[in-house]
């Protein structure tokens, strides 16, 4: 048991180690920045012209409460995780060392934990953003009373929604939202991991982007564009796409909060835990026909 944890344990370290003076590493997170300063700046604004305070994960709530935003911040994922299943110069020394198992739970707690790296750099980043006009109390601000309670936060865009603020508190809201963009990003991942492994790198990528378009294209609104629904219809694809999108899924207001047929917190969680379980097993099976090419690149 010791050796196995050992070995696992090698080749997570080993990856991380690959992420010294490593560009595409840099500007992953180096763009996540730049993209939470742009996707934050219609909150920050706001505040500023109207003279209130923010509490401090309230950017982060109404940034990424967001579909759209959800969307763009897991791309960058495809950029960080490009190279799996991450086949440096250092891994057949491993693979002699160790079975094909250890070594791709190393490369899962790897994704792990390097997911959730890029999760709390873009919460920090979010709060950074906007640390001069907030506080770090429990409650929501007079900035979110604004958004929510008056229709400046149809105006610029901001999901600011009375049932977020009746509902809950900043911090609960946050760790929420936290873990459904975490969950949803993992999903991709392995999705990613999944069909590099068993077609090939460019086909991961492909997939990468397949499962985002998806995503991006299960939306009532563009239905309601297209077809042209009713009030009633618009509901019932509401709801239907609530179920079927995992991007709507990581959207924290698509949830039943009592009130309606979309899916609540519990069985998105559940969903997401059982699609990760999935394709953890399929790549466990993949992985075993795998044939290693090494070209000798570190990086």
């Amino acid at each position: 048991m010791k050796t196995n944890i050992h070995q696992i344990m090698s080749a997570m370290r080993y990856n991380f180690r690959m992420w010294r003076s490593n560009p595409r590493v840099i500007l992953t997170f180096a763009l996540a920045f730049i993209l939470c300063f742009l996707l934050s700046d219609k909150v920050a604004s706001f505040a500023y012209e109207n003279e209130t305070t923010m509490q401090a994960v309230e950017p982060f709530v109404w940034t990424f409460g967001d579909s759209n935003s959800i969307l763009l911040v897991s791309l960058l994922l495809v950029l960080l995780f490009a190279d799996m299943p991450f086949l440096g110069a250092g891994v057949p020394y491993y693979l002699v060392r160790m079975n094909r198992k250890n070594w791709l739970i190393g490369q899962v707690l790897y994704i792990l934990i390097a997911t959730t790296i890029y999760m709390v750099f873009i919460l920090v980043a979010t709060a950074l953003i906007c640390m001069k006009n907030s506080f770090v109390g429990n409650m929501w601000s007079e900035t979110a009373a604004l958004l929510g309670y008056s229709n400046a936060g149809k105006v610029i865009v901001v999901p600011a929604l009375v049932k977020t603020l009746e509902m809950s508190f900043p911090y609960q809201c946050m760790i929420t939202i936290f873990a459904l963009m975490l969950m949803y990003t993992l999903i991709m991942v392995f999705i990613m991991l999944y069909f590099n492994i068993k077609k090939g790198q460019l086909a991961g990528i492909i997939s990468a982007f397949a499962f985002s378009l998806y995503g991006f294209l299960l939306n009532p609104e563009l239905f309601k564009n297209l077809f042209g629904l009713s009030e009633d219809m618009m509901y019932k694809a509401n709801v239907a796409v609530g179920w079927l999108s995992p991007l709507n899924q990581a959207t924290y207001h698509m949830h039943n909060f009592g009130y309606d047929l979309l899916p609540r917190m519990w069985q998105t969680f559940l969903i997401f835990a059982a699609i990760i379980i999935v394709l953890y097993i399929l790549t466990r099976r993949a992985i075993k026909n795998y044939s290693f090419i090494f070209n000798g690149n570190d990086n």
